[in-house]
């Protein structure tokens, strides 16, 4: 198959609201995909040659230590291991009910 060929199946497939670039979800067409993969690879790059790797790392952490306190320690513990139990195909959720394994939400406290 050419490459001409390759990319108007390619097209054919993101028309029918298939993504057929990483990163390009939501496009309607692979031209679409392409650009919004594009973009996003890009400004998450611009992102860190502003901070620099150090700031950009320091924002993500400071991400975490709200979400912690607006949860509480114990909660944003749970939290993560709720998480560390969801798979590709299941949440956390429905993969600890099935396994068995006690996930105590109560632990969420809700600041105002």
């Amino acid at each position: 198959m050419s490459s001409d060929q390759e990319r108007a199946e390619l097209d054919a497939r993101a028309k029918r609201g298939e993504t057929v670039v990483p990163g390009g979800t939501g496009g309607k067409s692979l031209e679409a995909q392409e650009h919004l993969a594009e973009g996003r690879s890009r400004g998450g790059q611009t992102r860190r040659e502003q901070l620099g790797t150090e700031g950009y790392k320091e924002l993500g952490h400071k991400g975490g230590e709200t979400r912690r306190e607006q949860i509480g320690t114990e909660g944003y513990q749970e939290m993560g291991r709720k998480g560390g139990l969801s798979t590709i195909d299941k949440s956390g959720g429905e993969r600890a009910a099935e396994e068995g394994i006690e996930i105590d939400e109560s632990k969420y406290k809700a600041r105002s």
